[in-house]
C-alpha cells in the first residue's frame, strides 16, 4: 500500500511538472519509454515540435522512428514518460489526437473501392468536409484523373499519393508523417516538398521522417537521430 501511494505521488508531481504543456500547441514528447519483451526500443525520448515548425526524425530501420509516432498517434502506448497533442494528455486526455494527419507506414485501403470512395468513407467518420473538398484533394495530389478507379489497381505511387490525400484532406493542425514520399517519382516529390511548406506557413506542426537527406535538409527546422540501439532491461 505504501508503495502504490508512492507511486500516485511521483504521478502527481510529474503532472504538475507538465501542466504547462497543457497551454502548449503542437507535439510535446516528454521522456518517453517503449520496450518489447526485454527490448527497449525508446529510451528517454523528449522532443517538442511548435506550430509552424517540421521537426525531423532520422535512422536506419528498427531504430523506433514509427514507434515513436505510433505512441504520439496513441496507437500504442508508453511504458514511461507524457506526450501531448495541442495541450491534451494522450492516453489520459484523450485516447488519439485530434484534428491530426496521418501517414505511417503504407496507407491500407480498401481495394475494390476507388480512391474517391475510400476518402469518402474516411470522411464520413468526421463529417467535417464536403464531396467538393475529397475531390479538390485527390487534384492537389496529382489523382484527378484516377479518383475513380479502383484502389486495387493504383500504382505504388498513386496510393501513396492517397494516403498523403487522407491526412490532409480535413486540414489538421498536427501532421504526423513516416516516409510520406516512398513510391514517388522525382517531380511528384518536388510537388509534395512544396506543399509540405505551404503547410508550415499556415502554422501546422509536423513531424517527418524520412531516409532522404534533402527532405531533412529543405523542410526541418530540427532534426533527431535515432540509433538503432536495444538495450536489455
Amino acid at each position: 500500500m505504501e508503495k502504490y501511494m508512492k507511486n500516485i505521488e511521483q504521478e502527481e508531481n510529474q503532472e504538475k511538472k507538465s501542466i504547462n504543456y497543457r497551454e502548449t500547441k503542437g507535439i510535446v514528447v516528454e521522456d518517453v519509454y517503449k520496450s518489447f519483451g526485454k527490448e527497449q526500443v525508446l529510451r528517454g525520448v523528449s522532443i517538442r515540435i511548435e506550430p509552424g515548425k517540421v521537426f525531423g526524425v532520422v535512422g536506419n530501420n528498427g531504430c523506433g522512428k514509427t514507434v515513436l509516432m505510433k505512441c504520439i498517434c496513441g496507437f500504442i502506448h508508453p511504458d514511461k514518460g507524457r506526450i501531448y497533442v495541442n495541450g491534451e494528455r494522450i492516453g489520459k486526455d484523450r485516447d488519439f489526437p485530434k484534428n491530426t494527419g496521418i501517414i505511417i507506414e503504407t496507407p491500407g485501403f480498401i481495394p475494390n473501392m476507388s480512391g474517391y470512395a475510400n476518402l469518402k468513407l474516411l470522411a464520413s467518420l468526421n463529417g467535417k468536409i464536403s464531396r467538393q473538398r475529397i475531390k479538390e484533394v485527390l487534384k492537389e495530389v496529382g489523382l484527378g484523373k484516377n479518383m475513380h478507379k479502383k484502389v486495387g489497381k493504383y500504382s505504388l505511387g498513386m496510393r501513396q499519393r492517397l494516403g498523403i490525400a487522407q491526412a490532409i484532406m480535413e486540414d489538421p493542425d498536427v501532421m504526423i508523417l513516416d516516409e510520406p514520399f516512398n513510391g514517388l517519382d522525382k517531380n511528384t516529390v518536388v510537388e509534395m516538398r512544396e506543399m509540405l511548406k505551404k503547410f508550415k506557413e499556415q502554422g501546422k506542426a509536423i513531424l517527418l521522417a524520412s531516409h532522404n537527406v534533402v527532405d531533412i535538409e529543405e523542410l526541418c527546422d530540427n532534426v533527431l537521430e535515432m540509433e538503432m540501439k536495444r538495450y536489455e532491461e
